[in-house]
């Protein structure tokens, strides 16, 4: 399939259209500190009596995707790994993967599938997002351990009302989109007063293979279900809180992967106290379980299926355990706060053939990570500049246990099997991470500087992956990888500079970014004679059709580039919005680009904003990218651009509804970090990028009460 970019004309459309609804509409209070170090973009309807703070505007001009990530990637900097509808990546200033640290609700846990088909965003269904947060640049070492930033979905839940009696909270959100046959509907229920809340959640979203301007995209399909209670009790100015959650997913498409989701089966369980213990004291206690159960295969979805010789059916199970204690002195503009937490990961995953019960292979045989860590942070101000500083410490171990290999396996996965588990399984690592955010309120300007040393331990795949395969957390590029044990963890120094002018009527928030990553992790050759099998690793990959595997190591890398969002309102009802991304990565050891970096990407609005009714369209664009990384073999790709149309009617006082049109003009597309096809039946052909949806419409409807 060849794109071929028709971005002029569809650039000409957009200026003719002249009216259209804002990328990121922005309420923002300078000399507020959440409002310089974290971007939050709201995302379902909220009530009325809301507290207003640094907040971008829900992204009305667009059909909500069922994946979270793609709401996320529309901040500066930000931009969609695909990896399917309900797979999908947070690429941030060029780094993706676990180097973004990803939450729902603030809390932490790792991924069940191996090859990242879960990420952490999947277990936050658009519809009951209440809000994305991103950390901007750095993320914080209160949040603990990420080498880039932190996006955490914080869902719809319950809050406290004034009085003794209780008042029922209600929000609702639905959806309907053409281009894929897709709904989603879901919502909130609750009671609240002043010392209790009780509140249920509830989900459902289902759609087809979604259609392009050359066919349909098969494989494509999903189902999800999501539900939940929360409760909370408030004693004096503290809260007593708990929550569950269900996450269900049933046979849902990854033509960028080898096998597709048969279910995910996850439950979510956190508790705590949060509130203030004394004087301008606050204490924070949370603990927090996740228990992730999988299985994919390439038999359920897969057209067409594998043959029985091929069948490949892999079971998986990941669980996590948290524990948190923060205790601030201070209040929330000027503190200092010392905190400590845990993290131990479990995992196991084993790969069957469902024909064949001698063939199983335990690919990551209960491999398991346990991480202590501690910080100390402070926030205040000097002579007019604010500052937050803070460092951290954490131990991290991680070991193995011996794969088991079935009779029906071939003998050189069995050499490999006995390799590892004569091998010393167990490795540990200290990290260490300092942040330095300042800025300096001067009105409507705000200038501001981070400086960062963070660091990232290897992931369990990365360090124990003994068995060749494609897992590689999601890059879904369709090489073989395997992991190496003696890794060392990542180093990232950074800086940032920028600064924040707002006023009534106008906004602009530009920066500047340098990252220089020593000991960064990427895929290299197994050994020096590539090409030649010789080896027992090359052999198995030779016999799943990749003769050239890699293996996870360290190599040193760099990355640099500027985002900027923007905002101006030329007259009271005309508002005019976007946001512009650039970001340039580099190998240091060799003369190479970084894998997988994002191409400059523009996202630009107008609006015409009246009381009840707007309407509007958004250009979004792409430029091509041909900075890619040789030694990967990646290839380049095309610009484009895209439009849309929206428009939004208030029925009443928190009822909406909203309708548009997605790519207008049926661009055929390919984002740069687009999975690639392995779904030989698609009306794409196997290996090219998968290409963005064709021309749809959607209507969705809102409330909240």
């Amino acid at each position: 399939m060849h794109y071929k970019s028709k971005g002029h004309r569809a650039l000409l459309a957009c200026c003719l259209a002249s009216v259209a609804m804002p990328a990121l509409a922005q309420e923002r209070a300078p000399d507020e500190p959440d409002a310089i170090l974290n971007d939050t973009i709201i995302v379902t309807a909220s009530r009325t009596d809301a507290a207003s703070d640094d907040r971008l505007a829900p992204p009305e001009q667009i059909a909500l995707p069922a994946d979270a990530a793609s709401i996320a990637a529309r901040a500066p900097g930000g931009a969609l790994v695909g990896n399917g509808a309900l797979s999908g990546q947070l690429s941030y200033r060029g780094l993706a993967g676990q180097r973004v640290l990803g939450r729902v609700n603030g809390q932490r846990f790792a991924s069940g599938g191996p090859n990242a088909m879960d990420p952490p965003l999947h277990y936050a269904p658009s519809v009951l997002v209440d809000r994305i947060e991103i950390a901007r640049g750095v993320a914080p070492v209160s949040q603990g351990p990420s080498l880039a930033g932190a996006v955490n979905a914080q869902l719809v839940e319950t809050e406290f009302s004034s009085g003794n009696a209780m008042d029922a909270q209600v929000r609702l959100a639905a959806q309907y989109r053409s281009v894929d046959d897709s709904y989603a509907v879901g919502g909130l229920a609750g009671l609240a007063n002043e010392q209790w809340r009780l509140g249920v959640i509830a989900a459902r979203e289902e759609g087809s293979d979604y259609e392009y301007p050359e066919g349909t995209v098969l494989g494509t399909g999903f189902e999800r279900s999501l539900y939940g209670i929360h409760a909370g009790f408030q004693t004096g100015p503290g809260e007593i809180f708990a929550e569950y959650r269900r996450s269900e997913t049933d046979p849902t498409g990854t033509p960028p992967f080898a096998l597709d989701i048969v279910f995910f089966d996850t439950d979510f369980v956190r508790g705590g106290f949060r509130g203030e213990i004394g004087k301008d004291v606050r204490l924070d206690l949370q603990l927090g379980h996740v228990a992730v159960r999988h299985r994919m295969d390439n038999q359920t979805i897969r057209q067409p299926a594998a043959p029985p010789m091929r069948a490949r059916a892999t079971n998986a199970e990941a669980d996590t355990n948290t524990a948190e204690a923060k205790l601030r002195f201070g209040t929330a503009r000027k503190h200092f706060e010392l905190g400590a937490d845990i993290e131990n990961i479990d995992k196991f995953v084993t790969i069957t053939n469902p024909f064949n019960d001698g063939f199983f292979i335990d690919a990551q045989p209960n491999v398991r990570s346990e991480r202590w860590g501690a910080f100390a942070q402070w926030r205040g101000g000097i002579q007019g500049i604010e500052f937050e500083l803070g460092g951290r410490v954490d131990h991290t171990r991680q070991d193995a246990g011996v794969p088991q290999v079935g009779a029906a396996v071939p003998m050189a996965p069995q050499m490999l099997a006995a390799g590892f588990a004569s091998a010393d399984r167990a490795r540990s690592a200290t990290t260490v991470d300092a942040v330095m955010r300042a800025w300096a309120p001067m009105g409507d300007l705000v200038p501001r500087v981070t400086l960062a040393r963070k660091e990232r331990v290897p992931s369990l795949l990365e360090r124990f992956g003994w068995l060749p395969t494609e897992a590689s957390f999601g890059l879904a590029d369709g090489n073989i990888y395997v992991g190496n044990l003696e890794l060392a963890p990542e180093t990232a120094w950074i800086a940032e500079l920028g600064f924040d002018f707002e006023g009534d009527a106008y906004s602009l928030r530009p920066t500047v970014f340098y990252r220089r990553v020593d000991d960064y992790i990427q895929g290299i050759p197994v050994d020096a004679t590539v090409g030649i099998v010789d080896s027992p690793i090359e052999m198995i990959a030779a016999m799943n059709g990749d003769p050239t595997p890699l293996r996870f190591d360290n190599v040193d890398a760099e990355l640099w580039g500027a985002d900027v969002d923007f905002m101006v309102r030329p007259l009271s009802r005309l508002e005019l919005s976007g946001t512009a991304s650039y970001v340039r990565g580099k190998r240091r050891d060799i003369d190479d680009n970084l894998y997988r970096v994002a191409p400059a990407n523009l996202r630009l609005s107008a609006a015409w904003l009246g009381d009840r009714f707007s309407a509007g369209a958004e250009l979004i664009a792409a430029a091509g990218q041909d900075e890619v990384a040789r030694f990967n073999e990646e290839t380049q790709s095309n610009d484009y651009a895209v439009v849309g149309l929206f428009a939004r009617y208030e029925v009443g006082t928190g009822i909406a509804l909203e309708a548009g049109v997605e790519n207008l003009f049926d661009e055929l597309y390919a984002p740069h970090l687009a999975g690639r096809n392995r779904s030989a039946a698609s009306d794409v052909e196997v290996g090219d990028r998968l290409p963005g949806a064709g021309r749809g419409g959607w209507v969705r409807f809102s409330a909240a009460f």
